[in-house]
């Protein structure tokens, strides 16, 4: 995989690469309380992944073009609200903000939703839950159409916006990313859902981080980045309530006095990556390449 990356790396510098348009996507940093602070839900993607595999990531994935249509069935902050966050016009906040929910609960069994009378949505574990999980992963049921066959609001109050990074230019498979925050809702419970994951589990966000820097849970940029923030938190309302100032972060390689290293392009200009992310200790580490 290293190798790959090399040559992917040195054609880009070359001016040889077709750059490819990124997707719009969203991921979710769950969160929940635990003894040593906070714990952060992390999918293993499996090895025959074609984009990042074997990586440990959040829930997420892209924007569903019905995504749009969820603003018909929506409680808190408005469209316009995340459009300000995220600096994009509110049609693709409301599809960020959908893809969030749907994300989650496709890839942890979790909703992020309320019944129209105010109530949570707390236990999802029935069989006609499952069901419309499935439907939704095939792209057979619309998120609009599902929370209006349950009558349920996506709670949009739920999640708070914490970052942007795109994947960089020299990739073959490219995403323009937005990161939110969740809290696990009272009553729910993550669950094994399978699919593009062969592994889940919740960890605390100290011990996460550090498997990142011993090199014992590899994970992308973006990822890691997160965790580190979140390293500064006692619980988990502290990291909710954070402002975040959020601006788009995408790495690219350059050649400087003839060694390679990767670097975002700051307010002053251009920065190392490591002020985002602490480069991993390990001998792979043109790792740090790869958001």
């Amino acid at each position: 995989m290293a190798a790959d990356r090399t040559e992917l790396v040195a054609r880009y510098l070359r001016g040889e690469t077709e750059v490819v348009a990124a997707r719009d996507a969203a991921s979710v940093v769950l969160l929940r309380d635990g003894a040593t602070g906070p714990e952060v839900y992390l999918l293993r993607r499996r090895p025959t992944m074609a984009f990042a595999p074997g990586m440990h990531v959040y829930p997420g994935g892209s924007v569903d073009l019905r995504d749009r249509e969820a603003a018909e069935h929506w409680a808190g902050p408005s469209p316009t609200e995340w459009a300000a966050a995220f600096s994009c016009d509110p049609g693709l906040a409301t599809a960020l903000v959908a893809a969030a929910v749907r994300e989650t609960f496709e890839e942890s069994g979790v909703l992020l939703a309320a019944h129209r009378d105010g109530t949570p949505v707390t236990d999802t574990t029935g069989d006609d839950w499952e069901r419309d999980r499935l439907a939704l992963i095939e792209g057979t049921l619309a998120l609009s159409d599902f929370l209006a066959a349950r009558s349920l609001l996506l709670r949009a109050d739920l999640l708070r916006p914490w970052a942007h990074w795109i994947t960089p230019e020299w990739s073959a498979r490219r995403f323009d990313t937005r990161f939110f925050l969740a809290a696990l809702p009272a009553g729910q419970r993550t669950r094994d859902v399978g699919g593009e994951a062969d592994r889940v589990t919740w960890l605390p966000v100290t011990e996460a981080f550090r498997g990142f820097r011993d090199g014992s849970l590899t994970m992308m940029n973006a990822t890691a980045s997160t965790l580190r923030d979140l390293t500064a938190h006692p619980d988990v309302a502290s990291a909710m309530a954070e402002p975040r100032r959020i601006r788009p972060i995408m790495s690219r390689p350059a050649l400087t006095d003839g060694r390679l290293q990767y670097v975002y392009d700051g307010d002053d200009g251009p920065a190392p990556l490591s002020e985002l992310v602490e480069p991993f200790e390990g001998p792979d580490v043109d790792r740090n390449g790869t958001t």
